[in-house]
């Protein structure tokens, strides 16, 4: 079977076989329900307690502050959604560059009655102070910030940010599913800044999809999306996933184990795909701004994005345009017209991320299909106008 390049590990990363070789047991001979009495039940009851402590150390967390959930987009809607069924309507603030999973449970309280203030970027994408500042004035009740861009891989200064919310009252959440495995998080310390609750998701960090967590400070107070069993501190009702909440687990305990190592080997190899775009004379964005170490958005001018992926993937690289949630969408990047780019230009944006599995020679047989690639197109206008 043919197979790409793999450069869209933003989207999803491939899952590790020592996270597989974790999860079979529990698909096969051990199947209880965790809620039996049994012996199977019992079992399946201590995987997950096992790895609830696992994910609870990848983000210096107690494992009673983590609600297991199916994925990062229940995860934050469960924050959003359920803080705010236990508050009076005030305003939600969160930031322009948001991903759908919170900008829409955001436009869902508006329609509710609530106020909503989206923050807005300055042109590297970072939270623009001011407008933060004035977000929190009227009074905020909930604020969302995510810590990594999933596009631009922006990093923002969430300590800085959660210290200005707790001072004006405001329980404030973080989407930190693209940094988990690529950045250090210490909920402990985000927590003492400010931060209630953080977002992660496992199969972004080489685990299976289907099991994600929300870290919460347990003096949050949240009405659950999900009624019924009582499952995860009665905040996520329903019997769980185990053999993905332990492969989330086991994922969690390799990431942070080669954190530093991954993150140094793909610093370098983003600086050389960067150095290589520089001949086609790509804009690569949020280029000055502190950033995930494997992540590239860039524009060509004059080639439509969705174009130069669909190419690029019959030469034998997968990439991306964009967010992933957002890729059945025509339309620009939302991240990119928050900053400021022209519209024509946002939608020719080209997304690369790396992941372990590559290598040097993946990032030079890129940039050179990419050349290749970019003149057909560039020659096929010419022959068109």
């Amino acid at each position: 079977m043919f197979a790409p390049a793999y450069l869209d590990h933003n989207a999803t990363t491939p899952p590790d076989a020592r996270v597989l070789e974790a999860m079979l047991p529990f698909l096969t001979e051990r199947y209880g329900n965790p809620s039996s009495r049994h012996e199977y039940g019992r079992a399946a009851r201590a995987a997950i307690d096992a790895a609830r402590q696992q994910v609870a150390a990848a983000v210096g967390a107690h494992p009673t502050e983590v609600v297991f959930a199916s994925c990062g987009s229940e995860a934050n809607n469960l924050f959003i959604k359920g803080a705010a069924a236990c508050l009076k309507p005030g305003t939600i603030a969160v930031s322009a560059i948001e991903h759908p999973c919170v900008r829409e449970p955001a436009a869902d309280l508006k329609r509710l009655g609530w106020g909503l203030h989206e923050i807005a970027v300055d042109a590297e994408g970072r939270v623009v102070a001011a407008d933060f500042s004035a977000a929190l004035a009227k009074p905020a009740k909930l604020v969302s910030v995510m810590l990594a861009n999933n596009e631009t891989g922006v990093l923002q200064d969430i300590p800085a940010l959660a210290a200005q919310a707790r001072a004006a009252r405001a329980w404030f959440h973080t989407d930190a599913v693209q940094a988990l495995g690529k950045v250090a998080i210490d909920f402990r310390a985000l927590n003492a800044a400010g931060v209630n609750a953080l977002t992660i998701s496992a199969h972004k960090i080489y685990g299976p999809k289907g099991a994600a967590a929300l870290v919460l400070d347990k003096r949050v107070e949240l009405k659950p999306l999900i009624s019924g069993g009582g499952q995860e501190r009665n905040l996520r009702s329903g019997t769980e996933n185990v053999a993905a909440i332990v492969g989330f687990g086991a994922a969690c305990e390799l990431a942070t184990a080669q954190l530093e190592a991954d993150a140094a080997r793909l610093a370098e190899l983003r600086g050389r795909l960067e150095e290589g775009l520089a001949g086609p004379g790509a804009s690569i964005y949020s280029r000055n701004a502190p950033r995930l170490p494997n992540t590239t958005f860039f524009t060509l001018a004059g080639i439509d994005g969705e174009t130069l992926v669909a190419q690029l993937d019959r030469a034998g690289y997968a990439v991306a345009s964009g967010s992933a949630c957002s890729s059945v969408s025509p339309e620009p990047s939302h991240t990119l017209l928050a900053m400021g780019v022209e519209p024509g230009m946002a939608k020719g944006a080209l997304r690369v991320s790396l992941g372990r599995a590559n290598t040097q020679e993946d990032v030079a047989r890129f940039l050179q299909a990419l050349d290749e690639t970019v003149r057909k197109l560039k020659g096929l206008a010419a022959v068109a106008a």
